[in-house]
């Protein structure tokens, strides 16, 4: 396995529609898959697209640490040409960071609820529905495939912080 080097905002990697994998079961693929999970978590990240290593094909990899949401654990996941819909209209606020965008975060608006599927390694299908930060997660890294970055869905640029001044925006929020 191998750390890879993660693409920064600015890198028309990041703005391009990654494309669909062919064969999920290809050993490629399954390296590639393996160097994500290596990278996301030296990080340290709790989500990584392909695009973010300078591949453009849709793969995603993901985990939910239950101190970040609520006591419920999601093992590292891949997933493979992943779909999401939208589970009811419900929408919530939520700081997001990326390794893309290193040293900032901001307030965005995410679906609460949502349902994805995709495949995994072994070309078997996947499907969950997720709530909080699990559909969070999955919705942040699935933009990625697609050329979005959490900084395009902000409706309040003055939400955007530096990790170390994020508290005056929070603050700031509570008191709105």
């Amino acid at each position: 396995m191998a750390l890879l080097k993660i693409a920064r905002m600015g890198h028309p990697v990041l703005r391009a529609m990654a494309e669909p994998v062919r064969d999920p079961t290809d050993p490629e693929i399954r390296r590639l898959a393996a160097d994500m999970i290596e990278t996301m978590e030296d990080a340290p990240g709790v989500g990584l697209a392909a695009p973010q290593i300078h591949v453009s094909k849709r793969i995603i990899v993901f985990r939910v640490p239950a101190d970040r949401s609520g006591g419920e654990t999601v093992e590292p996941t891949v997933l493979i040409n992943p779909e999401l819909e939208p589970v009811g209209e419900e929408m919530e606020l939520g700081w997001e960071g990326c390794l893309s965008i290193p040293g900032l975060r901001g307030v965005v608006p995410r679906h609460a609820r949502i349902r994805y599927r995709g495949v995994g390694l072994d070309g078997a299908p996947i499907e969950r529905e997720a709530a909080g930060f699990h559909a969070r997660v999955v919705q942040h890294e699935f933009d990625h495939l697609n050329g979005v970055l959490y900084i395009d869905r902000m409706p309040d640029l003055r939400h955007l912080a530096f990790n170390e001044e994020a508290h005056h925006v929070t603050a700031a929020l509570a008191k709105d």
